[in-house]
């Protein structure tokens, strides 16, 4: 696809894998309130779905919605703590995205992840000054599934959505990426658990690895 010119990402389970620090983040919290810790392999599935649903996988049993939200307050205090401690560009992808540029066409990224995180966690593994855009969850007033921040995307990359690929690794990615109009491709190497049916999800492609994204682009 040579018409396309800029490619977006979904940031946790798509370009960077943050699911060891939200991971340590998690049972770090389950220690303070005397609990046991979570297993690494069912916490990595749920990681996309945000600090929300993590609190609510270890702490399934409370219902009051002020202590959850105690919860949740001190998981992201924690979380912003040890924000990029173990988080990584996944394998391949920093040889993507270095390709991308070389071929004089832009990346940048579109998440849920709030601002706060987001810019640091960015701005630490050294890509921030290489993005072209940085749409949070809060940079615009709806978040994915809703296209708003897709479209703020395009503006800020200089291409219409017609010129934009978005990969993800949750079903709310793809269809925010096709209400916009955009080219859309599943991460199957993101946090996508074994009860997702993804061949559902209406995606134009899927890739197991960020190098299987060169051929699609024709690079």
């Amino acid at each position: 696809m040579q018409h396309i010119q800029t490619v977006l990402f979904d940031l946790d389970g798509t370009l960077i894998d943050t699911a060891p620090d939200m991971a340590y983040a998690l049972n770090l919290l389950l220690n303070e309130e005397g609990r046991e810790e979570i297993p690494y392999a069912h916490i990595r599935p749920v990681v996309s779905n945000g600090s929300a649903a993590l609190v609510q996988l270890g702490f399934a049993d409370i219902t009051d919605a002020q202590t959850i939200e105690r919860l949740k307050q001190r998981y992201l205090q924690i979380y912003e703590n040890n924000l990029c401690v173990h988080s990584r560009l996944f394998a391949g992808m920093d040889e993507l995205i270095g390709r991308i540029e070389q071929a004089h066409k832009n990346w940048g990224v579109v998440t849920n992840k709030p601002g706060w995180l987001t810019n640091p966690l960015m701005q630490q593994l050294n890509l921030s000054l290489r993005a072209a855009c940085i749409i949070s969850g809060d940079t615009t007033a709806n978040r994915k599934p809703h296209p708003e921040p897709m479209f703020l995307a395009c503006k800020q990359a200089n291409s219409s959505a017609e010129q934009c690929l978005y990969v993800g690794d949750a079903q709310r990615d793809i269809e925010a990426g096709n209400r916009a109009g955009m080219q859309t491709i599943i991460a199957q190497y993101g946090y996508i658990g074994d009860w997702e049916v993804t061949e559902q999800w209406g995606a134009d492609f899927s890739i197991n690895q960020p190098q299987e994204l060169l051929k699609i682009i024709g690079l």
